[in-house]
């Protein structure tokens, strides 16, 4: 589930395996392009943390991150 805190939307994604959360971390990657909305996220082994904020309006949370949250959700 993703929750907000600090003007930004986190979730954790967990894995099988490094080469899982890479695969992942790769079509994230593709819908980000597609999304013009990029964002920030960090990877341990098979751990990836995404957290999403719009920048240009002021680093908070806005609808273009929740609907980039629910594409990745999709995958």
């Amino acid at each position: 589930m993703w929750t907000e805190e600090n003007n930004r939307l986190k979730k954790t994604f967990r894995f099988k395996d490094f080469q899982e959360a890479f695969a992942f971390m790769t079509r994230v990657a593709f819908l980000a392009e597609k999304h013009d909305h990029h964002p920030n996220w960090s990877n341990v082994y098979n751990t990836v943390t995404i957290e999403l904020t719009t920048h240009d309006a002021g680093n908070v949370v806005t609808e273009k991150d929740h609907k980039l949250a629910a594409a990745i959700d999709a995958i």
